[in-house]
């Protein structure tokens, strides 16, 4: 029997969290305090509070060769976490992951972009990022290309591309890597419709090549369903099962639908590249009274709210809003630039209210996404996945998606009020523009 391509015994990862210290002095300091005063006695650094937060815990599974692996699990539950341990950018706290064949990571698309450089520049700097050989990037140049269909602004700096050019190039790049173990993060995640179907198909083409092991996390439970041959489910840092991606994905919407409609953003984990300039703090469901709700009837009206914190001035920051069904299905994409004029957000906390009503969404299972980014050349901060919620029970959907035919894609328009104090509120109107 072969080895197994990934295996992961007994993985835990902990971070340190609520580092509140007086900052010890420098070097040249203390000789200056030394001087004024040689008896005093010199400050270190004092850790007042320390908190341990367990991304994972004592996690353990194995990967055949071949094998086509979904990880699924609500934000926060560990799975990026796990992805960067298997691809090598972060270590483990305790336990040991083995992976055996050349390793490709698809763990944020456009990693390693430069806004200045011409697409065709870009090609060259971020496959050799991801370790392809400059022959190996020419030769798969013209497909590379050909994929992402930006033949023609080729020689443009990607930083005047539109958000669509961008993710096209980038993910062209990733799709054309020859690796025999692939570890894949939410790279399906952006784009218009017709672009994530082009992605599967280049994921399905990858996935029907013998030999290739993948390691796929998605929110897209229809792309868990149909690419994967085995899924497992993440909840707080633990890996509690694992089985059919079938049974996995029903059992992961069924603990979906028993949450509150209220979640705290800040602890889920980003890619490093994000930093922390923004940061979505909060999202919620509630009514016009502003009461978090429950249960989302049929037919009834309710608000999306979420909260974000702007903690440097962002000349050119977009914010972009999206609800998806669990299958996969784009139902309402909106910028904030759609209506709103170009103007520098400034520091401080925002908040965003989406009046959503009956005919918007039809009965059945969504997620939503938000995305803050400059230019669309570089991300701020992104949460796939940020809230899921039903429309109707559970058990009036547990067994089919909703009538995809049936779907509506509006454009919204934004508008924009400011408080009595720094803090600024953002109202998304109910207002439907045109039907796309």
């Amino acid at each position: 029997m072969s080895q197994p391509a990934i295996r992961v015994h007994k993985l835990s990862k902990e971070y340190r969290l609520g580092h509140n210290y007086q900052q010890g002095p420098t070097f040249r300091e203390m000789l200056v305090d030394v001087a004024k005063s040689p008896f005093r006695r010199l400050g270190g650094i004092r850790v007042r509070s320390t908190e341990i937060f367990s991304a994972l815990r004592d996690v353990s599974f194995e990967v055949q060769p071949g094998e086509v692996v979904g990880v699924i699990g609500r934000n926060g539950a560990g799975k990026s976490t796990l992805l960067k341990i298997l691809s090598r950018i972060t270590e483990p706290t305790s336990g040991r992951a083995e992976l055996r064949g050349r390793v490709a990571s698809l763990l944020e698309v456009g990693t390693g972009f430069h806004p200045e450089l011409t697409g065709r520049e870009n090609v060259f700097l971020n496959g050799a990022l991801m370790g392809m050989s400059r022959a190996e990037v020419s030769r798969k140049f013209d497909a590379i290309i050909a994929f992402s269909e930006v033949e023609k602004f080729l020689d443009t700096p990607v930083k005047h591309y539109s958000s669509g050019m961008y993710v096209r190039l980038a993910f062209a790049v990733a799709a054309h890597l020859e690796p025999e173990i692939l570890i894949v993060d939410e790279v399906l995640a952006v784009g218009d419709m017709a672009f994530q179907r082009k992605c599967l198909g280049k994921m399905r083409d990858f996935v029907g090549r013998s030999g290739r092991t993948v390691l796929f996390v998605s929110h897209n439970m229809a792309a868990i369903e149909s690419l994967c041959d085995r899924a497992i489910l993440f909840e707080g840092g633990r890996l509690v099962d694992a089985g059919s991606p079938q049974q996995m994905t029903r059992k992961y919407l069924s603990g979906v639908d028993s949450q509150t409609y209220d979640r705290d953003l800040t602890r889920i984990d980003r890619p490093v590249d994000f930093g922390e300039e923004v940061r979505f703090t909060h999202i919620r469901i509630c009514d016009d009274q502003g009461r978090t709700l429950q249960t989302i009837r049929l037919g009834e009206e309710f608000n999306v709210e979420f909260a974000y914190t702007v903690k440097r001035a962002q000349r050119d920051m977009l914010l972009h809003f999206r609800i998806e069904t669990v299958w996969g299905e784009l139902l309402i994409d909106s910028w904030d630039r759609d209506s709103l004029p170009r103007e520098a957000t400034l520091e401080g906390e925002y908040r965003v209210r989406i009046r959503l009503s009956p005919q918007d969404l039809h009965p059945g299972q969504y997620q939503i996404t938000l995305i803050a980014a400059v230019h669309m050349v570089r991300w701020l901060d992104r949460v796939v996945g940020a809230l899921v919620f039903s429309v109707g029970s559970f058990s009036d959907t547990e067994t089919v998606a909703p009538e995809r035919s049936a779907l509506l894609f509006r454009k919204y328009l934004w508008s924009r009020s400011v408080g009595d104090s720094d803090k600024a509120q953002v109202v998304l109107e109910g207002r439907e523009l045109k039907d796309r």
